[in-house]
């Protein structure tokens, strides 16, 4: 009865967004850019996240710019004060948090959660994933913290970054490049809400042939939940695992699980962060936004997409860690 259920809510979805999904790929055509640089990925707490971000920051020998929602590590905020002093320093943070880290070369926004998590150096790489600088990010929650030499990247996110420091919030150009190919891996690069970040994530999930696994903080986006619903028709592996303390009435956990998906809530005494989508054990979605309407269109957000085996295989051993801590 619940399988005969969803395939007449599956209907009436489809039909609603045939339309808009067939215009949607009609009209949007990306080119890949080739560049050439590295990917490397910690997961907190078990690897050392913080001497990594503050390496990270002491590399830079031009500028640093960073969007962080907020600032509390302390060797990081040391780190940014160190390099003011030597080069140019600029800061962007949520405005709730402006107290953490209050000086001259931080802006804050106007409204809404300024919800990033990432750093430009030099513009030739850039800091992102979900990790917040804050001792629970690093040393108690599980998280992520990707490290991309990539000047194409690099420029995607100064483009951002300047829109945000000129003041222009939750809106903004479309991403310049949304496809690089760098040294064989493909990226894909959006940021939200002026790219439909929701909207690229479901196209990822679409495409799943034989396997989905997520780790989301907050899932309450009823449209991407949807598209899992779809997909477990297909007789593919689905498994979450969603953070216990944001399993509410808006999260999509109770209606995942009356459709029989394999999802549990996390055993982390504090919080299991990420926010990823691991598909076919080969493309990883990740960034710093949450799978909810806010994450999509009233924050301001990023994420990738990165289709590599070798990367996809490192968010599959961080998957099964989660899912061994987890308590239902």
């Amino acid at each position: 009865m619940k399988r005969i259920i969803l395939l007449i809510l599956i209907t009436i979805f489809l039909t609603s967004c045939s339309f808009t999904d067939s215009l949607t790929v009609a009209s949007v055509t990306e080119t890949q850019i080739q560049d050439s640089g590295n990917i490397e990925v910690y997961f907190c707490p078990q690897e050392d996240c913080e001497t990594a971000l503050v390496d990270f920051i002491d590399s830079a020998e031009e500028f640093v710019h960073c969007a962080f929602f907020e600032v509390d590590l302390d060797k990081v905020r040391d780190k940014l004060l160190e390099k003011e002093k030597e080069i140019e320093v600029k800061v962007i943070t949520d405005k709730d948090y402006l107290y953490e880290f209050d000086h001259d070369f931080v802006k804050v926004d106007a409204w809404g959660l300024m919800h990033n998590k990432f750093c430009i150096i030099d513009g030739k790489k850039i800091s992102s994933g979900s990790m917040n600088p804050t001792n629970n990010g690093a040393t108690k929650n599980n998280n992520n913290l990707l490290f991309i030499e990539s000047k194409v990247l690099a420029t995607n996110y100064e483009a951002e970054f300047q829109e945000m420091w000129n003041g222009v919030f939750k809106k903004g150009d479309p991403v310049l490049n949304p496809m690089i190919n760098l040294d064989g891996i493909t990226i894909k690069n959006y940021f939200c809400p002026e790219d439909q970040c929701a909207e690229k994530v479901k196209d990822e999930l679409k495409k799943a042939k034989e396997s989905i696994h997520f780790m989301t903080f907050s899932f309450t986006n009823e449209g991407i939940g949807n598209i899992i619903l779809l997909k477990s028709l297909e007789d593919i592996t689905i498994e979450g695992v969603m953070e216990a303390r944001q399993v509410t009435k808006y999260s999509v956990y109770d209606l995942l699980k009356y459709q029989d998906i394999d999802v549990v809530k996390d055993g982390n005494k504090q919080n299991m962060h990420h926010k990823t989508f691991i598909i076919d054990k080969e493309t990883v979605v990740t960034g710093s936004m949450n799978p909810t309407g806010g994450g999509d269109t009233r924050n301001d957000e990023n994420i990738l997409i990165i289709t590599d085996k070798d990367i996809a295989k490192e968010f599959m051993e961080e998957y099964h860690k989660v899912r061994e801590e987890t308590v239902s």
